[in-house]
């Protein structure tokens, strides 16, 4: 049985997990972490991470980016294995990911959608054959409009996924509206949507001549990035050392 730590337990997508492990034999939350404890859970929940003194195996993380350097901290010193599922990192906290990673397990994924994963695959195929044949490249993402971060740490998931296929790098273009130009060759548009409830919504076009190549992925609940979190803990516990992803977790 995996003992996990559910850093952020009372947010959304911290709930979520909550509900899901109880109908999981393979694990359960030994303890919680939240600065907001108005709600009810079987397990203890303290405001710092600090504060946490029961035994666990890894960490799963679904806070926010302002978080992530005490967690960081915390996991590195007791040598436990965390599941990095916040986004929105600072340059500084990316490279102390990659610290941290030195002392325990580390998994950082910007979407732990299975379907995201996969995407993250097929684009690279597709890249490798539509950009050198003159292909524009554009993500458009949407999210609910409690969302900070813009564009999403998997819209730049997949702008790196497209670009680690490429010779040459494309350069990224997050707003238009600041300069009239015509569309350089070599670059990636990235546009954000905040609206309504959306769960998550990633598109990616190719565009050639008289002809457009679509991907898409629609999250319709939040229990697709819970499950996808869940297997990552119970597949990231006992690791060495290190930096992981969910292609790790699902072996293509």
């Amino acid at each position: 049985m995996v003992r996990a730590i559910m850093h952020g337990c009372n947010g959304r997508m911290g709930r979520v997990i909550t509900g899901l492990v109880k109908e999981d034999e393979a694990i359960e939350i030994v303890a919680g972490v939240d600065t907001y404890t108005g709600v009810a859970n079987d397990y203890p929940v303290f405001e710092q991470i600090w504060a946490c003194d029961v035994e666990a195996d890894v960490v799963i993380d679904f806070s926010n980016a302002g978080a992530a350097d005490a967690l960081l901290d915390y996991c590195a010193a007791k040598k436990l294995p965390v599941v990095l599922c916040s986004t929105g990192f600072s340059e500084e906290q990316l490279k102390k990911v990659e610290e941290s990673a030195k002392e325990t397990a580390v998994l950082k994924s910007a979407n732990m959608s299975m379907g995201i994963n996969l995407l993250l695959k097929l684009l690279k195929d597709a890249a490798k054959v539509l950009a050198p044949a003159g292909y524009d490249m554009e993500i458009v993402e949407k999210h609910h409009n409690q969302k900070l971060d813009a564009p999403s740490g998997t819209a730049i998931a997949l702008a790196d996924s497209i670009n680690e296929a490429l010779e040459e790098p494309y350069g990224y273009t997050y707003d238009r509206s600041q300069g009239r130009r015509k569309r350089s060759r070599t670059e990636i548009g990235i546009s954000a949507v905040r609206g309504g409830t959306i769960v998550g919504e990633h598109e990616v076009l190719f565009a050639g001549v008289d002809e457009v190549i679509e991907f898409k992925h629609t999250a319709y609940s939040r229990s697709v990035f819970a499950k996808g979190a869940i297997e990552a803990a119970k597949y990231l516990s006992g690791k060495p050392a290190g930096r992981y992803d969910m292609s790790d977790v699902i072996r293509f």
